[in-house]
């Protein structure tokens, strides 16, 4: 008996040890284990990043359902990414509905003052601290209202943000195939009504990869990529339809792709000074954070005189941002390329003008130029079909699904439903 009881208490230890570590710093959980009442009387919603999906391509390459898709739903002329049109801030923001300067992952490296550390995409452990990011994603506003929400690869879902994550979510692994994530995503939809997530959010990284390594202009590599993803996305339209649920499902991308040609990369070793500052580079933009602010004139002087295809700006005069920006984290300095030059180490650039035959597609760049713009596609019960809006700012997509989903917006939150209010029926 004694034994038992051991065993009882060592146990009750261990479950309010990992239950205490899943709180927020209020003590609160905003993950939502069944949905409330009110949340089973809600539509559901699937969001999917197709990851540097530009805007044209569908016009370009005419992928079959996707075509269809559009024509009977809602399609943006493009969605305008934030600056810098990285992956992890603009993910990041469609996920929170604000501004990479005020939700904190700024690039997809950036240097932390409040913790002395490097945040490099690369880093799980750091992918996965949640005291990185600001906030509040969609799936923990959800969870809030008591709804249960599911992820897979969302940027920021793998993180404890406020202390919570989605009801089911899953740590990225790129070798996981487009198959698997559309079974998980209608495995998730044939739960039992109190288990079954009204928000999904998913994430496809293939054309990415594909306008990275052989650019926005290959035509053949891209469509090839294409066609095969778009009969991904069928089978996951088709299997949201068997289920006869209301499910609205919005496409969209983080960014565009512009080429450079392997001529046009720029060593970034000729500017790091390590006993001046601290360089962080993100290729179409780089961080200089100064080790003594007082020789900001200097610096920025010294660095102005050596501008070869990139200019050097104060952070609070740097083109691109839609703001001032404010938060230390961009260091005191930005150093941008001209548009169709993007920085690299020396021995990179060595590899890629030895091996490369081709030219490559980055982004990062200001907003204004069209080829950073990405995709908004929706369609289902809650939007209007074939029907056309402008060109809007990826802000505005987190105020649409809260509208959708019967959620308070967060004040904090820098897009405004009025935007977008007309891509839904009345």
């Amino acid at each position: 008996m004694i034994k038992r009881k051991s065993v009882f208490f060592l146990l009750l230890f261990v479950f309010l040890l990992a239950f205490s570590g899943c709180k927020s710093s209020s003590g609160v959980i905003y993950t939502a284990k069944i949905n409330s009442k009110e949340a089973q009387e809600k539509p559901y919603v699937i969001l999917i990043s197709l990851d540097g999906f530009r805007w044209d391509y569908v016009a370009r390459f005419k992928p079959p359902f996707l075509t269809d898709f559009i024509k009977n739903g809602v399609n943006a002329e493009s969605l305008i990414p934030s600056f810098p049109s990285k992956t992890f801030p603009n993910h990041y923001t469609i996920a929170t509905g604000m501004y990479p300067d005020k939700h904190g992952i700024i690039g997809n490296s950036f240097y932390s003052h409040t913790k002395d550390e490097i945040y490099r995409i690369n880093r799980r452990e750091l992918v996965e601290d949640g005291t990185f990011y600001g906030g509040t994603p969609l799936w923990i506003q959800a969870g809030k209202s008591g709804m249960v929400t599911a992820s897979y690869f969302f940027v920021g879902s793998e993180a404890n943000v406020l202390g919570s994550w989605p009801t089911y979510y899953k740590k990225y692994d790129e070798s996981v195939k487009n198959e698997e994530r559309v079974s998980q995503a209608l495995k998730w939809l044939a739960l039992p009504e109190k288990k079954r997530p009204h928000l999904i959010t998913m994430y496809f990284s293939d054309i990415d990869d594909t306008g990275h390594r052989y650019g926005p202009n290959a035509d053949i590599e891209l469509k090839s990529t294409l066609i095969k993803l778009d009969k991904n996305l069928e089978s996951l339209f088709q299997g949201v339809k068997a289920t006869g649920l209301p499910v609205d499902i919005i496409i969209v991308s983080d960014h565009g792709m512009a080429e450079v040609p392997k001529e046009h990369y720029l060593p970034v070793d000729t500017i790091k000074n390590d006993s001046l500052y601290r360089l962080v580079d993100n290729g179409a933009l780089l961080n200089i954070h100064l080790k003594n602010k007082q020789d900001e004139a200097r610096v920025m002087d010294s660095l102005r005189q050596e501008e070869n295809h990139y200019k050097v700006h104060k952070t609070s005069e740097t083109p691109g941002f839609e703001y001032v920006a404010i938060n230390p984290d961009w260091g005191q300095i930005q150093i941008i390329p001209d548009f169709g030059y993007y920085f690299a180490p020396q021995d990179k650039i060595e590899t890629i003008i030895s091996k490369s035959k081709t030219p490559f597609g980055v982004h990062g760049y200001d907003p204004k130029h069209k080829e950073m713009h990405g995709i908004f596609y929706a369609n289902g019960p809650s939007f209007k079909s074939n029907y056309d809006i402008n060109s809007f700012k990826n802000i505005h997509i987190y105020p649409l699904i809260c509208e959708i989903l019967g959620l308070n917006v967060p004040k904090e939150v820098d897009g405004d439903l009025k935007v977008v209010r007309e891509v839904l029926k009345k």
